[in-house]
């Protein structure tokens, strides 16, 4: 299986653990994913609040935002659609 992190590989993440665990030694690695993890998390929690304040703005003005439900309302037209148009042709075969 390819890792498609960064673009790198297997052997090459194995490498890059290796040198931290030098570098670093053991002791330090869990303090560091965890401040990682924690670095990780305000990012994310970050974007949920531009997100929201974004939708909220946008509820505000009369903007609708659920893009996603008018897409998958067309999406089920068009299968509707089809399967009237070929559902005669089902039937013939």
């Amino acid at each position: 299986m390819n890792s498609v992190l960064l673009f790198i590989s297997g052997p090459e993440i194995f490498v890059i653990f290796a040198i931290v665990l030098i570098v670093f030694g053991p002791n330090k690695i869990p303090e560091i994913a965890r401040g990682l993890g924690k670095g990780m998390r305000q990012v994310k929690d970050a974007t949920n609040e531009i997100k929201r304040e974004i939708n909220d703005s946008a509820k505000n003005q009369g903007i609708d935002t659920d893009i996603v439900s008018d897409i998958n309302k067309e999406v089920e037209q068009v299968k509707d659609n089809i399967d009237d148009l070929t559902g005669p042709i089902k039937r013939n075969m």
